[in-house]
């Protein structure tokens, strides 16, 4: 069953961000665009790569009113042991969630079963709390921030402007579309 269109489930968390244990629950993610980055574990191989991909875009997520949470089954002692070790780790300015009683894992439909480890998914969830987007890869398939940024511009840029729809590879400024009788068949 796909998630797209379904609002987020409740939950509440232990995080790690910028050097403090913060809770966070579900209705904190309300208001504002969000990114949930799940990943298998910490201290492994291509997670450090993507997370500090995203801490890279963080600042103008940010500046787009955009608030990223990674989640790892580990928990939030965890993150700040390998955000004070990692070089990559220690660039991170976002939330880093812990969901070692994998609830928001599985309210994502994230979790490996028998694994206990989330496979490796981006979730877009808008201010109301709907997901917009999801992406999901294998194990070994490390994703792309600067992709990820293009996706949430289009997704914003969709919400604020119904009856229009960003064709393959839109990038901001260029043009729409806006589906009708008279484009079928002509794209």
């Amino acid at each position: 069953m796909s998630l797209i269109g379904t609002t987020i489930k409740p939950f509440t968390t232990q995080a790690y961000k910028q050097g403090k244990f913060v809770e966070v629950s579900d209705t904190d993610v309300k208001g504002k665009w969000a990114v949930f980055f799940f990943y298998p574990a910490d201290f492994t191989f291509v997670c450090p790569t993507e997370l500090e991909d995203l801490a890279g875009i963080y600042p103008t997520l940010q500046g787009m009113n955009v608030e990223v949470y990674s989640v790892s089954t580990d928990t939030h002692f965890s993150h700040k042991a390998w955000h004070d070790t990692s070089p990559a780790i220690g660039k991170i300015d976002y939330f880093m969630l812990g969901d070692q009683n994998h609830t928001i894992s599985n309210n994502f439909d994230i979790l490996r079963a028998g694994q206990g480890l989330a496979d490796r998914g981006t979730f877009v969830v808008d201010p109301e709390g709907v997901i917009q987007l999801v992406e999901i890869t294998s194990e070994g398939v490390g994703r792309n921030a600067v992709e990820l940024l293009r996706k949430i511009k289009a997704a914003q840029y969709i919400a604020s402007h119904p009856g229009e729809v960003c064709p393959a590879k839109w990038e901001e400024g260029e043009e729409t579309l806006a589906p009708s009788l008279d484009l079928v068949g002509k794209i």
